[in-house]
């Protein structure tokens, strides 16, 4: 059986799904209503529903278990709320206490840097907001971790929360010029 391997430009507002298991919430938008995916065809890790970015698909579940392992970094463009200090950059860096389903949890230690400039992503479905509710700066967080919400979280426990999230990388896999929707066929994961 010949597996299939693809990455995308996970839309704002798209669950990293493929079929709705909410009960609750029947209305979401799903991968699916992207593309015409093959059967078997599933997401590796998350992005939630706010977050946007890289997203990588499979056919084969070994090789999604490789990719959301510790030994692959994951890359993020994160936007947040003022102007990031020198000191919040560093307890980032150096790893922070945040909650996980009600337990506390210390991050590991990870990449973080401020960008020198914003990044040139295509607008968003949803307004962010504007200059008159003060400074936004981008920062880029490297992990090799990937729990729930953790860059959000770990953005608002040192006093800036993320107002826009992409992700840009997972491995050697890269964003490139995708749109948001967008889709390509990949031969093999660089990992």
């Amino acid at each position: 059986m010949a597996y299939q391997h693809f990455k995308i430009f996970k839309p704002y507002g798209y669950l990293s799904q493929f079929t709705n298991n909410q009960n609750t919430r029947r209305n979401k938008k799903l991968l699916g209503e992207l593309h015409d995916f093959p059967p078997g065809t599933m997401a590796i890790g998350r992005l939630d529903e706010t977050s946007e970015g890289l997203l990588l698909l499979t056919t084969n579940g070994i090789i999604s278990e490789q990719v959301r392992s510790k030994k692959v970094e994951k890359e993020y463009y994160v936007q947040v709320d003022g102007l990031i200090t020198a000191k919040a950059v560093k307890k980032l860096q150096s790893g922070i206490e945040i909650s996980i389903n009600g337990r506390n949890y210390t991050t590991l230690p990870c990449k973080v840097g401020v960008l020198p400039y914003p990044p040139s992503f295509p607008e968003r479905g949803k307004k962010i907001r504007d200059e008159r509710h003060g400074p936004t700066s981008w920062i880029s967080i490297t992990l090799v971790e990937g729990k729930y919400r953790q860059v959000r979280k770990m953005t608002a426990a040192v006093g800036f929360p993320t107002l826009r999230l992409v992700r840009v990388r997972i491995g050697e896999e890269t964003l490139e010029k995708l749109l948001p929707g967008e889709m390509k066929n990949v031969k093999n994961f660089l990992l």
